[in-house]
């Protein structure tokens, strides 16, 4: 068995960069969690940042900031969720693709 050290450090430098470009594309990459029946909106991006939280005027009770509170919680907390999950699809692809998937290390597919 040779070991190629040059073609070793080609495909590390290969995939540093896909890692690289994976990681700006998720920044454009959004998702959208509606919660309380359409009363609290959140959109958040694959970097796992919130872009914009949309209350509707139905959703503000005085009496129950709580209630809110609850609602503008889940909404975030489904959008981050939705996408960091197409964020994880893209890296188990490209996992796949560089053959690392059956190393057997925690966050490679193994």
């Amino acid at each position: 068995m040779s070991f190629d050290m040059n073609k070793l450090m080609q495909q590390a430098a290969e995939m540093q960069e896909r890692v690289q470009r994976m990681q700006e594309e998720a920044k454009k990459q959004t998702a959208e969690a509606s919660v309380g029946g359409g009363m609290v909106k959140v959109t958040a991006n694959g970097a796992g940042e919130i872009l914009s939280i949309e209350i509707a005027r139905d959703a503000i009770d005085p009496d129950d900031a709580e209630g809110l509170a609850d609602l503008v919680l889940a909404g975030v907390n489904e959008a981050l969720r939705s996408a960091h999950a197409a964020v994880e699809e893209q890296a188990q692809q490209m996992i796949g693709e560089f053959g690392l998937g059956d190393l057997g290390l925690p966050g490679l597919g193994g």
